[in-house]
């Protein structure tokens, strides 16, 4: 048994925290750990670290719920532009309410202005772990393939951009059925300063491994850096080898931009024809020879994956909305464990005997102890309401990006379909326009022709050579214009695709407009109800801290007292019990 060393209750020997005022128990090294962040969130052990940040396996106060909160490195924190890029991209994550993509629940500022993140807790493995083992097996990578697929196309129809996709951001837990679940993490926060595989190249954040072409030339022309880094991914699980190898980052880079990655099949035969086509097509150096869209690549994965009777993830709509274990009311033990008390409090005044005086200040005493017990059980009262009204704006919150991004999903596949046809309408249109070139150049050679033999008759002598000269022109002039005119047809109806994904991409903004104004409503009623539940506490706490007090008054002169000793033994422990 020890015991706490504010209110000195007893408690078992594997016991961390009071259960009356969190007090810490015993020496902890990390100084984070066993404090309070913001008022909600109780640190409770390391689960991860990198140059970036820490993470930390925690608890919410408000909600008794577990979580993982990740901490950025107080000196990146320094870096006002660093500060802010965690803040906003991590904001921007939060909207994403996607099955494959990590949940946040929170972001903001520890008291000392060090940014942090509130996150779902996963228990898995990295993809890394299983890469790092070998190729692997077209039944296991194909679902994960599909997922993350899934993650990004959600991400880029809502205009986050991760730019550090690589297999350590890529978590793989389990659903109950055994399949495997992807977890797409650190969306947007590029691990920049602290990470020992990164350049010193300025602000070029992301792993070298990983980088597009257009990354490295400070061409960051936005999503289709993600595609590039999945070709990546998808060729490391397919072959268990990077497309290049290098000794160090710059190596990389210059490998990136100059060198052609071998097919997949040249590494490992196994590999699907279909799948090798659509790693070499993503690794295309030139970004518009990518697939147009994550929703085109996650169709042809899945095609691939009917083809070869592998079963298809289920659809996100079918997935849980969140994985996050509900919120249990935090239970009264304070206020029943007082009530308790009070009860045996008096029956040690029936019992004892004394001066007059002295029973005077222990009436007075126990009055204010009920006063405060009293008071204590309205607070807890009221903290419990805001607790739940905290949860339902958590739901509406999630239900919302649900919503949204259910909605965005729909127009982003039409979109992806549009685009499609888009760039293939273009690429009709350009072959029509090299014909036409063609034809004006047999024209060109037929008049040659018919102007040579225009000279040799001198218009006073028919030739059957002028005659034929004629008429191919006439013939070259007919194929030039049937070329044309399906050239005219086949722009305008490649005009009418460009209208059409427009017109997509305009209501995707609208709905993107629409998720921002819900999440800024849905953050100030949380914040508010935060901080009424964080109020409520603390005065809950004040209120106990204030009782122990009183109780020790109540209890000192009449410790002493052996017709009391039984009472005593029983206060002490129902305290061990409650603990």
């Amino acid at each position: 048994m020890k015991a706490c060393p504010q209110c000195h209750i007893r408690y078992p020997a594997d016991a961390v925290y009071c259960f009356l005022d969190g007090a810490v128990l015993e020496a902890i090294r990390d100084p984070v750990i066993g404090t309070t962040i913001a008022g909600r969130y109780l640190i409770e052990e390391v689960i991860g670290e990198g140059g970036m940040a820490m993470v930390y396996r925690a608890r919410h106060k408000l909600v008794d719920r577990p979580c993982a909160v990740k901490i950025m490195n107080p000196t990146l924190a320094m870096d006002p532009k660093v500060r802010e890029r965690f803040r906003r991209e991590a904001k921007s994550a939060q909207t994403l309410a996607h099955p494959n993509v990590i949940e946040i629940f929170d972001q903001g500022e520890t008291a000392e202005g060090t940014p942090y993140i509130v996150m779902e807790l996963l228990a898995g493995r990295t993809l890394a772990e299983l890469t790092d083992k070998g190729p692997m097996t077209m039944a296991a990578a194909l679902p994960i393939m599909i997922q993350m697929a899934r993650a990004i196309a959600r991400a880029h129809d809502l205009g986050v951009v991760h730019r550090d996709l690589k297999p350590e951001n890529i978590f793989i837990v389990r659903r109950a059925d055994g399949s495997d679940l992807v977890k797409v993490l650190d969306f947007g926060i590029a691990r920049s300063r602290g990470d020992t595989r990164l350049t010193n190249a300025g602000e070029l954040f992301g792993t070298p491994q990983y980088l597009a072409p257009e990354r490295i030339t400070g061409q960051d022309a936005g999503g289709s850096v993600d595609l590039y880094a999945l070709g990546v991914i998808f060729f490391e699980m397919a072959t268990g080898k990077l497309p290049f190898e290098a000794k160090d980052p710059t190596s990389f880079l210059l490998k990136h931009m100059k060198e052609k990655p071998p097919p997949p099949r040249a590494v490992d035969p196994r590999v699907p024809e279909k799948l090798d086509a659509l790693v070499v097509q993503l690794l295309e150096k030139d970004p518009k020879l990518r697939p147009p869209d994550a929703h085109a690549i996650e169709l042809e994965l899945a095609n691939l994956s009917k083809a070869l009777r592998i079963p298809v993830p289920p659809e996100p709509e079918d997935e849980p909305g969140s994985s996050r274990p509900p919120a249990q009311t935090l239970p009264a033990v304070g206020v029943d464990q007082w009530a308790k008390r009070v009860a045996l409090f008096e029956q040690m005044l029936a019992r004892s005997s004394g001066a007059p005086n002295s029973r005077r200040d222990l009436d007075r005493t126990l009055a204010e102890v009920r006063a405060l017990v009293t008071e204590l059980k309205e607070l807890r009262e009221a903290s419990a309401s805001e607790q739940h009204k905290l949860e339902d704006i958590d739901a509406r919150g999630r239900d919302g990006r649900t919503r949204f991004g259910f909605a965005v999903d729909a127009l982003g596949m039409d979109a992806s379909k549009a685009r499609a046809d888009a760039r293939s309408a273009r690429t009709h249109v350009g072959q029509l326009a090299e014909d036409a070139k063609r034809k004006v150049a047999v024209f060109q050679e037929a008049q040659k022709e018919a102007i040579t033999w225009e000279g040799r008759s001198a218009l006073t002598e028919p030739h059957a050579q002028l005659a034929r000269a004629y008429r191919a022109c006439a013939e070259a002039v007919d194929g030039w214009l049937a070329v044309r005119t399906l050239e005219k047809a086949a722009l305008a109806a490649a005009d009418e695709k460009d209208r059409m994904v427009s017109d997509l991409d305009y209501q995707i903004a609208e709905l993107r407009t629409a998720l921002a104004n819900h999440e800024q409503g849905i953050d100030r009623d949380r914040e508010a109800a935060q901080r009424r539940l964080v109020e409520l506490n603390a005065r809950a706490e004040r209120s106990e801290a204030q009782l122990i007090q009183l109780a020790t008054r109540f209890c000192d002169p009449l410790r002493s007292r052996p017709e009391l000793g039984t009472l005593f033994q029983q206060l002490e422990s129902d305290a061990a019990a409650s603990g």
